[in-house]
This record gives structure tokens, C-alpha cells and sequence, in this order.
């Protein structure tokens, strides 16, 4: 599986504005606390706060902040948020993408596994280094150890 690097900057981003919810952080303070080129990290900003998931204010006073609760935002959230489908077989829905009844039940299987996973994780289950507990129950690990 392939995970863009707009995912992963929007997670990246998400996680440090979460970690600090006394005040709005600014674009460049995020970019260099996470090592995200700050033009991308504009683009991916401006997705979420599209979807809600982050809000912003101008000015000297403002930054961006989350737009609900961390413990409510998931991974699937922001998957969807900037890149849309979680799962597409050259753009197009797994279901339709093959007439090969045995890889069309593996593809289904594995889209609904991974949104399975990522509905099941939040951001704030991300602010700990103890690993969520779908990774954790994936990788056999005991909930509260570290990975």
C-alpha cells in the first residue's frame, strides 16, 4: 500500500496541532517542527480546513487550529480529506476493476480492512508512543507497549 506524501503530512500536521491546543500555530512553525516543505504544507492545510478538520484565522493573532476534538478525527478522516478514496484500482472502485471474482473478494477485503484500521484510529491515539490499538492488535503487540 502506498501512503501520499499528503497524507502523511496532513497526519504529521494534524498530530503537532493537537500536541499544542493552547494557540493557534502558525504554517512555518508546523512546517519546520515536522520537517514539511512549507508550499506543500499550505496546499495540505488548505484541504483540511475544506473538510473541517482544521480552522484558521489571519492575522497577528492567528494560525490554525483543529477544527473538532482530536479524540474525534480519524485516520479515514484525513485519508479522505486530501486524497478521496481510500482504496481505487486505476481510479476506479475495486468492485469494477476486474472481472476475476477471486481478486475482486481480495480486493474488498483488503479496502475494508484498512478503512477498518483507520476508522479506527484518531489523532489523539496518535500523541502517545504507545501504538493504537488496531496496530497493536495487527502486530501482536501487548495495548501500552511501545512499537
Amino acid at each position: 500500500m502506498r501512503i501520499s506524501a499528503k497524507a502523511d503530512y496532513a497526519i504529521r500536521a494534524l498530530v503537532e496541532l493537537a500536541a499544542d491546543v493552547q494557540r493557534p500555530l502558525v504554517c512555518e512553525g508546523i512546517a519546520a517542527a515536522q520537517h514539511i516543505p512549507y508550499r506543500f504544507l499550505k496546499s495540505v492545510l488548505r484541504d483540511l480546513r475544506r473538510t473541517g478538520l482544521v480552522r484558521s484565522q489571519r492575522g497577528c493573532e492567528g494560525g490554525y487550529w483543529l477544527g473538532r476534538a482530536a479524540a474525534t478525527i480519524t485516520l479515514a478522516d484525513v485519508f479522505a480529506a486530501v486524497d478521496g478514496e481510500l482504496l481505487t484500482i486505476h481510479g476506479t472502485d475495486p468492485s469494477d476493476a476486474t472481472r476475476v471474482p477471486g481478486v475482486t473478494a481480495v480486493w474488498r477485503a483488503i479496502q475494508a480492512r484498512t478503512e477498518e484500521i483507520l476508522m479506527g484510529v484518531t489523532i489523539a491515539d496518535l500523541l502517545t508512543d504507545n501504538p493504537p490499538e488496531p496496530a497493536a492488535t495487527l502486530l501482536r503487540l501487548p495495548l501500552g507497549a511501545p512499537a
